[in-house]
């Protein structure tokens, strides 16, 4: 049996980022951005937008962050894709719809296209609570630009890796799964 693990080391330059963030709760998003930022450059990707390394997607909420998401996943452009947003509790349940739906559709955007999407949307109960996971004690955007470089390295190593199916309830002609390439992908194998 093998093991698969992403790694952190490497050759980094041909690795493809998007970050999407929402602009909602900025005072907490731009302190995820700087963790996100201060991660992937100490790992060797150039985060300066004008490079081509690391794009930038300004949406106006955590809401509209799984549709751009899922748009860029599909683009075939990107290795990773990191969703940034913070949905504070109010006194209303908008707090729900918006973070159950920010959760499920960063979730499909992923499943869908094949391309890492990780879920970096705070919900939280206070603001208080939103700028200690975004700086105030430990910084999320770091954890989740992490995320993204791990999940980025295990799926080129898992790219039409057959996996076999012990229990033998796949159809006939399927024994094997392999990820699926996405039509016009122009992501770099190497």
């Amino acid at each position: 049996m093998a093991v698969f693990e992403g790694t952190f080391a490497g050759d980094l330059s041909n690795l493809r980022i998007a970050i999407v963030i929402g602009r909602f709760n900025d005072l907490v998003t731009d302190k995820l951005i700087s963790g996100c930022q201060d991660c992937l450059k100490r790992h060797g990707i150039n985060v300066e937008p004008d490079n081509g390394q690391v794009d930038y997607v300004w949406v106006p909420g955590s809401y509209e962050v799984a549709m751009v998401a899922r748009q860029l996943a599909f683009s075939g452009n990107y290795n990773a894709i990191i969703c940034l947003g913070a949905v504070i509790r109010g006194q209303t349940p908008h707090f729900d719809y918006v973070a159950g739906e920010a959760a499920k559709g960063v979730a499909a955007a992923s499943f869908q296209s094949g391309v890492p999407v990780i879920f970096g949307v705070l919900t939280v109960d206070t603001m208080q609570q939103a700028l200690e996971r975004a700086g105030i004690k430990s910084n999320l955007g770091w954890n989740y630009a992490l995320s993204a470089l791990e999940m980025a390295s295990l799926m080129q190593q898992l790219k039409n890796i057959p996996i076999s199916n012990p229990r033998g309830d796949l159809p006939p002609g399927n024994e094997t799964i392999a990820v699926p390439k996405i039509v016009g992908q122009n992501v770099s194998n190497s």
